[in-house]
């Protein structure tokens, strides 16, 4: 399609050729002045004043009048027809009825005006709301073109859409990563803004994961393909973006439903006043002035422009319903393990119990009973004992969890236990009190302790610790700020261990030792007491807590489909503070909507008692109900710029927490 046939199709064709049209036909009348442009001029008036053809004579100029009316117009009416055939009354009927009214009593300016005016306010509406999908364009605008890929031995540039699943494909500086894979070889930077929203590159090595769309910076990697076309990381944030956009807040609903009534209570307005003034003008103008279109598009431009906004940052929302719902969150649960915690604990304490043996021994029992269990705190026990030396010896003969204490482990004929007090106990083995001491004291200093016995034997305690992340006291602030009243900590590790965690991030409130059901039950008794809570979890074992709660919240939802897809806010990086960034943004978003819901009912309503009260004509009324839309979608464009909100603000620093912090049991 040429540059011509694009112009023709575009949005600016139809209210630039009425345009002319009108002005042709004002430069007749002024020519037809005989040369004296007061006689122009005074048409002019005339024409504002709702000047009425008269004696049934056509000149040239109102040809050429209503000729533009019918070139703006005739758009207008073919879609009042579908709507109505769809049984809808939309502001397209209440214009086309009001210009075609116009030209039967000779008002062929005011029909020109109208259709004219509403043309190019559509045109306007088309080019800022597709500015306000930006953010969209800009996702859609990373996505690779090419891909150079090891075929035969050989270095081959194809199209990024043939790479195939498995093949490897070269990363080289300044080159946008064509698919999401595993780096097999190779070092380097990968600008990852586009995925994550961080500026800053990301070194990535061996074993290392990158997102198409995303551009190296520095090195050269050799990348396994996991991730191709639709299916890659960009693809589906594409996907959820585009769907979410389009998506309808509450108050959007309403608003649909209330134009439904609305409009043909603005036509029944009309017939009533034309029935009782006799002033078919009046009854056409306040056609025009009732237009809601304001009112339609308050709420559709600020969810666009608040949901691009935060696709720019790496936040997901999955719609207008969960930001409008987002806007009223009032307190937030976040689980402790990898979220207030960097969620990789390390073996920091083995406490020796008994006399008759080694510091290695007590690691070893510890480590044999672990082999078998999917226990997140057997890693560093592991890992530790094989750095030792004593790794477990072979598999154990069984493995038997017991929630919520631990684990009960068969060693070569020997019963071995790792876990806390209550385990003791429900396997009645003694225990001096030293062990519960020794735990309870690891414990107060933010480790989580388990005990070890064979037998009926308590042989030591041994401790592992995970580092509170640096930025969970300043996203507690953050959360504050932004409108939380309460920030609670849901975890199944034990009280002393969560509230070492509470105290060093400012947490409002502790649930400590809590099963996955116990989690789901803490959520709805905040639910009773009137707050709307968000859930940040793993998805995994948080995942009735995080259903049940009015917003689920991912965190780190990059590689994972399933959280991009599921989440109702995936917060694409590992990034705590983008959780009250996104709920400021939301917050900002709904002000924005009450914002233009105000100015869209306060113009309908300056302006019908302008035409009331004398002075608002069709023309005049349509001008100010254009300027009216403009001005709620540029109150809209306002949140795709950057800010620096309370909620953003940084905080005076605190002490960054010293002490190894706990791991979640």
């Amino acid at each position: 399609m040429n540059r011509l046939q694009k112009w023709v199709h575009g949005n600016w064709s139809v209210p630039v050729v009425s345009g002319m049209l009108i002005i042709i036909s004002f430069a007749i009348r002024w020519l037809g002045g005989a040369g004296d442009p007061t006689v122009g001029r005074q048409w002019w008036l005339d024409a504002g004043a709702h000047a009425t053809h008269a004696g049934g004579v056509f000149t040239l100029g109102d040809v050429l009048m209503i000729a533009a009316a019918v070139v703006a117009g005739y758009g207008i009416a073919v879609k009042a027809v579908r709507a109505l055939i769809a049984k809808v009354i939309g502001i397209d009927l209440l214009v086309s009825v009001a210009a075609i009214g116009a030209v039967i009593i000779g008002n062929f300016w005011e029909a020109a005006a109208v259709t004219f005016l509403f043309a190019v306010g559509h045109a306007l509406e088309a080019a800022t709301l597709n500015k306000t999908r930006s953010a969209l364009a800009e996702l859609v605008a990373v996505a690779p073109d090419s891909a150079i890929v090891v075929r035969d031995g050989e270095q081959q540039e194809i199209p990024a859409g043939q790479v195939r699943m498995g093949e490897i494909v070269l990363v080289k500086n300044g080159a946008k990563v064509p698919v999401d894979g595993q780096v097999v070889s190779g070092t380097g930077a990968i600008d990852e803004a586009s995925i994550t929203g961080e500026s800053i590159p990301v070194e990535k090595a061996k074993g290392g994961q990158v997102f198409a769309g995303t551009v190296s910076r520095g090195g050269f990697l050799q990348v396994l393909a996991t991730g191709i076309g639709a299916d890659t990381t960009l693809a589906r944030i594409i996907h959820r973006v585009e769907e979410a956009q389009d998506a309808k807040a509450r108050t959007q609903a309403f608003i649909d439903r209330f134009s439904g009534w609305y409009t043909p209570a603005v036509m029944v307005l009309a017939l009533v006043a034309w029935l009782i003034s006799g002033d078919v003008v009046l009854a056409l103008t306040l056609l025009v002035i009732g237009c809601p279109g304001a009112l339609v598009i308050s709420i559709p431009v600020a969810i666009v422009a608040g949901i691009g906004r935060a696709a720019r940052t790496g936040i997901l929302i999955k719609g207008g319903e969960f930001l409008e719902t987002s806007a009223k969150i009032s307190a937030v649960a976040v689980d402790k393990t990898g979220t207030l915690t960097e969620g990789r604990p390390q073996l920091t304490d083995v406490i020796v119990l008994d006399s008759s043996l080694e510091r290695s021994e007590v690691l070893r029992w510890a480590a044999d009973a672990e082999a078998g269990s999917e226990h997140p705190l057997a890693r560093p026990i592991l890992e530790t004992a094989q750095a030792d030396g004593v790794g477990p010896r072979g598999i154990p003969g069984t493995v038997t969890p017991v929630p919520g204490k631990g684990i009960v482990s068969d060693i070569e004929g020997r019963r071995v236990l790792i876990g806390n007090p209550p385990l003791l106990a429900q396997f009645g083995i003694a225990d001096d009190g030293s062990a519960a001491r020794t735990a309870e004291a690891l414990a107060a200093d933010g480790k989580t302790p388990m005990i070890v016995a064979v037998d009926d034997r308590v042989i030591g305690v041994v401790a592992v610790a995970d580092q509170i992340r640096p930025d969970a006291p300043e996203m507690v602030a953050r959360l504050h700020r932004a409108g939380v009243k309460k920030v609670v900590m849901l975890t199944g590790d034990t009280r002393l261990v969560a509230e070492a965690i509470g105290k060093a991030t400012g947490i409002d409130e502790i649930h400590a030792s809590l099963l996955p059901e116990d989690k789901l039950d803490v959520v709805a008794r905040l639910q009773k007491e009137g707050h709307t809570i968000a859930m940040v979890g793993d998805g995994v074992n948080d995942a009735p807590a995080l259903a049940t709660a009015d917003i689920g919240v991912a965190m780190g939802a990059a590689g994972s489909a399933v959280a991009v897809e599921t989440a109702d806010i995936a917060l694409m990086g590992d990034n705590l503070l983008k959780l009250p960034e996104a709920i400021g943004l939301a917050k900002r978003t709904a002000s924005v909507m009450r914002q233009n819901i105000g100015i869209a009912l306060v113009t309908v309503v300056v302006l019908l008692a302008g035409v009331f009260a004398g002075g608002v004509t069709m023309s005049i009324g349509m001008l100010v109900h254009e300027a009216s839309v403009l001005v709620v979608i540029a109150n809209a464009m306002r949140l795709l710029r950057s800010t620096r909100g309370s909620a953003a603000a940084p905080e005076k620093e605190r002490p960054t927490p010293t002490a190894a912090q706990p791991a979640n049991a």
